[in-house]
């Protein structure tokens, strides 16, 4: 595997998906979202909405729906997927995503560290997101916890 910190402030491409108005309510249904502005455009419409709007925590969801551009920072690194965890996931919100939108999303590695005596590696990133106008819709702060044996 290569060094740890050998990934601090690595930058992806800017990667691109379309928000769809099923892609929302699979969401909302997964989650546990009850109200209807997320799955009727006529109760979005009467709560103001232009659309129906995405649930809180939905940038997740799109950052995995979205194609990659390049190599991964695990594949950099040379980890096996059966050694990770997730660490830790903090989301700052900005504009509301709606259907129809297209949201460009960026990660950069912001840190890259051993505990335990390099038994635990954490790779901190963080992906910030921007709609069709180049508004921000929020930021994820992401943390992934590499075992090793």
């Amino acid at each position: 595997m290569a060094d740890i910190s050998s990934v601090i402030g690595r930058e992806t491409q800017a990667k691109s998906v379309a928000v769809e108005q099923g892609q929302i309510q699979f969401f909302a249904k997964a989650t546990g979202a009850k109200d209807k502005i997320y799955w009727d455009l006529e109760s979005a419409k009467a709560a103001g909405h232009p659309a129906i709007p995405a649930p809180p925590t939905f940038l997740f969801s799109l950052d995995m729906l979205a194609p990659n551009t390049d190599e991964s920072v695990l594949q950099v690194l040379g980890v096996d997927i059966g050694q990770i965890l997730h660490g830790e996931q903090r989301f700052a919100y900005g504009k509301q995503i709606y259907a129809g939108d297209v949201i460009t999303l960026t990660t950069k590695v912001t840190d890259a560290y051993d505990k335990k005596g390099g038994a635990l590696q954490f790779v901190v990133s963080e992906t910030q997101a921007v709609n069709q106008s180049g508004e921000s819709v929020g930021s994820m702060t992401n943390s992934l916890v590499i075992r090793n044996a």
